[in-house]
Order: structure tokens, then C-alpha cells, then sequence
């Protein structure tokens, strides 16, 4: 196989690399910045450009390299490049040839367009190892206009009611997402210091992204009235956010496709605002791959992999340490 499944994570034996391993290895290859896909400890990295900023900033002082979307790396006879996948700024799928075999790698993947990061492209390949985070047909995004529109339709009742927006968002992809839907004739946008953090970054990299300004304790709120709140889902319930006064909180997760995950959040609103692919959008990429045999990762994979025998492809579950979106759900803050 020209890829194994070890307790390191995902291995290439002839090119002597992992792709997005959880223990430290001498060579990673990083599909993304979240923390579930870049830990710390590696030997040496291998990003895309727009990745590694977030990478660095995450990690600190690493030894690792910038790669170009779409260019070929040869590394001891196997040919490996990264393509767009559409789930964050730089997040990438890894194509991996040897002897004429192709695998793809999708980390994280969202195939329908946002404003924010470069859009999901099909790659061929023989096997595919793809999440299925949101594998079940429960899971049916709504275009980005409507979600648009139902983002602002809240912030702008919640300031003509005079109350503070508050919406839960993860720190990199998620939160600038939602900023590049805000509507901001409507109002400022305020962040979360972990969120300014990373905006930080991504501005130094050329994303564009509107204005917003940084909440420290010497913020006068009283300056910024009907704002939309921009934090991860975490602080929503802590100390921090109390200081708004009258406000009304959002969360913007695949799961609140769910009913029961917005009830525990206990969140005014919930938004089904996601960066990885829905269920027909999982079936979509697959298809478009033209691969015959599936691997599925993190995510409903028992109904998921049934669903892709029964359609007939050769179907089986990858174990990782990957998370998913219900993290976010839940206030962690990875």
C-alpha cells in the first residue's frame, strides 16, 4: 500500500513521511493549522504558504517549509503536492504517487465556496482517506447566502432591541468565516483576544478581512453599542462575556444541525455554519475523486462506510486522533 495506519498516524513507507501524525515524527506533512492535524514535536514540517503562518504561530520555533499549491515534491521516489480543500486559509488535501498509484488525503474539506479560503478542487486518485465528520444525511448545509442572511437578520434585530450579539466561534476559519459575512452597516465587529490573535496572522499573510477591534479590559463598551461579539465558544460562559450587559448569544457549529447539541449549549441562536462538507458533499468529492477505494476517518464512520458499500466501493474505517466540529460545539478551545 502506498500508505499504512500506524500508531503515529498516517505513513508513507517508501517516502519515509506522515501526514498530520499525533506523536512526533522526523518528517510531517500538515494538511492544516488546527490543532488536531499540526501538533507539536515534529523534525520537520511541510505546509502549504497560506498555512504555516498559523502553523508557526501555533507551535513557535519549528523547522518547517512552504509548498505551493499544486507543485510536485519529489521525497525519496514517491511525488506528493497539496491541493485546496476548501476548510480553512491554506488547509490542504495531499496527493501522494508511487509506481503509478495515486492516494489522496483530505483532512478537513468543505466543497462549497465561502469567501474566505481557497476553493475545495477534486483530485483523482485510486484510494481516497476522507473524513466524514458530518456523515449522515441530517447534515444538508444551507447556501451561504440564506446563512448570510439569517447572521444578520439576528445581529440586526438584537441592536434595534439594544443588545450585544455574541456569537461562539472557533479561533481560525469559523470566526473569520462569520466576519466575512457580518454586514457591518449594521455595526462593529469586537473579538476575542484568541480571535484577534489569529486575524493577526492571517492580515500578515494578505487575508482580507473587515475591521474589527480587539476587547481588552480597557474596552469601553458603552463606545460600541449593538456590536457583533466575535469569541470562542468556550468564553461564551465565562466571566468574560457577562461584561456585555444585555446581549444575546449565538453559536455557529455544524452540530446545531442537532437539536440536542443547541440545548446543552443553551445558546439563543444556533447557526449551522460549517467548514467541512455536508453529506451530500462528502458523496460529491467522493465521486468527483474517481476512487475505488475508500478509508474513512473521524466522523459518523460506521454508517458511513455501510453507505458506501452499499453504492459498491471498497469501504473501510481509519482509527485517528483527528477531532471534529463537536469540539467546538461543546466551548473547547483547541
Amino acid at each position: 500500500m502506498v500508505l499504512e495506519f500506524t500508531e503515529s498516524g498516517i505513513y508513507c513507507p517508501a517516502g519515509r513521511f506522515h501526514i498530520d501524525p499525533w506523536h512526533p515524527v522526523d518528517r510531517a506533512l500538515i494538511t492544516h493549522g488546527h490543532a488536531d492535524h499540526s501538533y507539536p514535536g515534529h523534525g520537520h514540517y511541510l505546509a502549504t504558504h497560506a498555512a504555516l503562518p498559523v502553523i508557526r504561530h501555533r507551535l513557535g520555533d519549528i523547522t518547517a517549509e512552504g509548498i505551493a499549491y499544486g507543485e510536485r515534491r519529489d521525497i525519496h521516489g514517491v511525488t506528493v503536492s497539496f491541493h485546496p480543500a476548501g476548510h480553512v486559509p491554506g488547509s490542504a488535501q495531499i496527493r501522494i504517487e508511487h509506481r503509478g498509484e495515486v492516494w489522496c488525503v483530505s483532512g478537513d474539506y468543505k466543497t462549497a465556496p465561502d469567501a474566505l479560503s481557497e476553493p475545495w478542487e477534486p483530485v483523482r486518485c485510486d484510494a481516497f482517506i476522507t473524513e466524514c465528520t458530518f456523515g449522515l444525511p441530517v447534515f444538508d448545509w444551507e447556501p451561504e447566502d440564506v446563512l448570510t442572511d439569517q447572521l444578520n437578520g439576528w445581529w440586526r434585530a438584537n441592536r434595534e432591541a439594544g443588545r450585544t450579539s455574541l456569537i461562539g466561534a472557533y479561533s481560525l476559519g469559523k470566526a473569520q468565516r462569520v466576519m466575512t459575512m457580518a454586514d457591518t452597516q449594521i455595526g462593529p465587529i469586537l473579538t476575542h483576544g484568541a480571535v484577534e490573535n489569529t486575524n493577526a496572522v492571517l492580515r500578515g499573510q494578505g487575508v482580507a478581512l473587515p475591521e474589527t477591534i480587539r476587547v481588552t479590559p480597557e474596552t469601553d463598551l458603552k463606545a460600541h453599542p449593538g456590536a457583533l461579539v466575535i469569541a470562542p465558544p468556550g468564553a461564551l460562559a465565562q466571566p468574560w462575556a457577562r461584561r456585555f450587559g444585555a446581549q444575546s448569544q449565538g453559536i455557529a457549529s455544524g452540530w446545531m444541525a442537532l437539536r440536542g447539541v443547541r440545548r446543552r449549549r443553551a445558546a439563543d441562536r444556533g447557526f449551522v455554519i460549517s467548514d467541512h462538507a455536508d453529506w451530500k458533499g462528502l458523496n460529491a468529492a467522493i465521486a468527483e475523486t474517481g476512487a475505488t477505494r475508500i478509508f474513512a476517518t473521524h466522523g459518523y464512520t460506521t454508517v458511513f462506510r455501510q453507505w458506501l458499500e452499499e453504492q459498491g466501493f471498497d469501504a473501510e474505517i481509519v482509527q485517528t486522533e483527528f477531532g471534529d466540529e463537536l469540539l467546538e460545539a461543546e466551548g473547547a478551545e483547541a
